[in-house]
């Protein structure tokens, strides 16, 4: 490589590689980042109070940290790039968030304009850079559009994975097999010679509800078919120290470091460029059955269906329970939070009641497996005022109304 700039226009400086070849450990750690973001955030927010907003507040300037860190270095460093990914993860998470729960945009709309706006960055990074590979991150432009892809793809995946559930109404454990089942129909089509890049791509996607549902199966209740009872906060620690762990390890052995400027005379390993569109063929199929099978699900009965409209609930509507009947089955501690919560929301300050009634719902929702079970009477009594909360606050939005239905929530609670 020649070092004369006077004979040709200046180009962007080379750097090494500042991304980790794609091994086994890539995809594993990426699993393990998805999952502790969606729990470590889930507890932020909920365990301590913080609140969405200002949970996004925090982890949007962490990131901003991270990324400098990253940004600054001169090639791939292991500890650098897995904690901007980290926090990416959680930042991206809830960005959608915010999107669902405090603005009320429906899950089909996020997941429709976030496909848009990723295909937006994708085509002006090819337009730009003519590589969308993540072997030829060498220079600050392409590792800016990197991340803002990065950053993308897991608020997609988040809107996309929770929309799932929306839909489906299936258990953690159960929705984990949609998103596993295409990633093993794309590394089947890129082990038979599928263009590598959208391959990458669409797994790099997809591992994101993978291992947002794999989180939320091992730290639900322990209810049948539901999860394995181990809770937001060990969840997180388990996951955290499985990184550290991981991290460590590739920082020593540095089995996952792309050497040199090689990147442009790289050759797929699989790849057979005749196969190309036959196989795009099989994963655009893929996604077809995936959608009747989404399709097929959501029109069965399933426990979001009396969620899809906020409204009180016809089966329990009826019920007249005392506040010992409506509570007596389930445990002193959850009903303690849940009354705290609701005790939050005597505000006259509209985004703080906003803020309190999100809360309030992540809560009873992420409560669901573990108190239903309990007393299903009960709970449909308390859900029925729940709902009739949510359609004060975010529909009607009449003060009386809403100070109305806090005041019948909290004697029910006690």
């Amino acid at each position: 490589m020649t070092t004369d700039t006077a004979s040709r226009p200046a180009v962007p400086r080379v750097l090494l590689n500042k991304v980790p070849e794609v091994t086994i450990w890539f995809w594993l750690i990426k699993i393990l980042c998805t999952t502790v973001g969606e729990s470590f955030a889930d507890w932020i927010n909920m365990q301590l109070g913080v609140g969405l907003i200002a949970t996004a507040v925090i982890f949007t300037v962490v990131f901003a940290a991270a990324l400098g860190w990253q940004l600054s270095t001169s090639r791939y460093r292991p500890a650098a790039y897995w904690l901007t990914v980290v926090v990416v993860s959680v930042t991206g998470t809830l960005y959608t968030d915010i999107l669902t729960d405090q603005l009320g945009v429906p899950l089909w709309l996020s997941t429709s304009v976030f496909t848009v706006a990723l295909v937006a960055v994708f085509g002006i990074w090819w337009a730009r850079e003519r590589t969308l590979s993540i072997h030829s991150i060498v220079s600050l432009p392409r590792e800016l559009f990197y991340w803002l892809a990065v950053l993308v793809t897991f608020a997609l995946g988040t809107a996309a994975g929770d929309w799932t559930l929306e839909l489906t109404g299936w258990s953690p454990g159960v929705s984990v097999l949609l998103p596993l089942a295409l990633i093993a129909i794309i590394v089947t089509c890129w082990r038979l010679g599928a263009n590598p890049v959208l391959a990458f791509w669409l797994a790099y996607i997809l591992t994101r509800p993978l291992g947002a549902n794999l989180g939320d199966w091992l730290a639900s209740p322990k209810v049948p078919d539901q999860g394995l009872g181990l809770g937001t906060l060990v969840t997180s620690l388990i996951f955290l120290g499985a990184i550290l762990a991981t991290v460590v390890y590739l920082t020593f052995t540095k089995s996952d470091v792309i050497e040199g400027h090689q990147h442009s005379q790289r050759t797929a390993k699989y790849h057979q460029p005749r196969r190309e569109w036959p196989l795009v063929a099989v994963m655009a199929a893929a996604t077809i059955a995936a959608g009747i099978l989404l399709n097929w699900a959501s029109a069965q009965p399933h426990a979001n269906a009396a969620a899809e409209n906020e409204g009180p609930n016809p089966a329990a509507k009826n019920l007249h329970l005392t506040p010992q009947q409506a509570t007596a089955h389930f445990p002193a501690t959850d009903i303690a939070q849940f009354r705290t919560l609701v005790q939050g929301m005597n505000t006259d300050d509209q985004p703080a009641l906003n803020t309190a009634v999100n809360n309030y719902e992540k809560a009873w929702d992420d409560a669901q497996n573990k108190l239903q079970p309990l007393d299903p009477k009960a709970w449909d009594y308390i859900d029925s005022q729940n709902d009739a909360l949510f359609t004060s606050v975010r529909t009607t939005k009449d003060p009386t109304a809403e100070k109305q239905a806090v005041t019948a929530l909290l004697k029910t609670l006690g």
